[in-house]
C-alpha cells in the first residue's frame, strides 16, 4: 500500500488534525528577559487578578519574548497545570526556553510545596522535550518572586 492509497483510505475513517500558529499583527520579539525584573512589564497585569492564572512566556534563543500562553485559570487558591498543556503551545511557537508564571491573589510571594512540585515536574518534562524552563515566577500585588533564585536545586539537571 502506498501513501496515496493510505491517505485516501484514512480520509473518511478518522479526522485529520491540522495544527496552526496564528501570530497577531504588530507583535515583535524585541524585549530580552534575563532577570525576573525584566519580565515585570509582561506579568504586571496578573498582580490584580482575583483568581490564580498560570501562564508561560515563550522565548527565542536570544531570550526575547515571542509569545505567551494562558495555561490555566483556577480558583482563588489553585490552578491545574499539566506538562502536556504547557509544552503543546511552546512547541507550536518554536520556543527555545520558557518562563513559567502564576499569581498569588492572597499576596504571599513565597512558593508553596505544590509550586515547587509543579516546577520540578515541568523542568523535567522540558529537559525531555528540549525546551528548558528559565524560571518560574510568582506574581503578587507587591512583588515578583523567582523560584529559581529561592530554590535553585529545582533547576539542576
Amino acid at each position: 500500500m502506498n501513501i496515496r492509497t493510505l491517505r485516501k483510505q484514512l480520509k473518511y475513517k478518522i479526522p485529520q488534525l491540522k495544527l496552526a500558529l496564528i501570530k497577531e499583527p504588530g507583535a515583535s520579539a524585541s524585549h530580552e528577559i534575563r532577570t525576573p525584573a525584566d519580565a515585570h512589564d509582561f506579568l504586571a497585569p496578573m498582580k490584580n487578578l482575583s483568581e490564580e492564572h498560570f501562564v508561560t512566556l515563550h522565548l527565542n534563543a536570544r531570550h526575547q519574548v515571542i509569545g505567551y500562553h494562558v495555561v490555566s485559570h483556577g480558583t482563588i487558591s489553585a490552578s491545574l497545570v499539566h506538562p502536556r498543556e504547557v509544552y503543546k503551545a511552546a512547541i507550536l511557537s518554536n520556543a527555545y526556553t520558557l518562563i513559567l508564571a502564576h499569581n498569588h491573589p492572597g499576596g504571599s510571594a513565597s512558593a508553596s510545596a505544590d509550586d515547587i512540585k509543579t516546577t520540578e515536574q515541568l523542568v523535567k518534562a522540558g529537559q525531555l522535550m528540549g525546551v528548558n524552563v528559565l524560571d518560574h515566577l510568582i506574581v503578587t500585588d507587591r512583588a515578583i518572586h523567582s523560584i529559581r533564585e529561592s530554590h535553585p536545586r529545582v533547576f539542576m539537571e
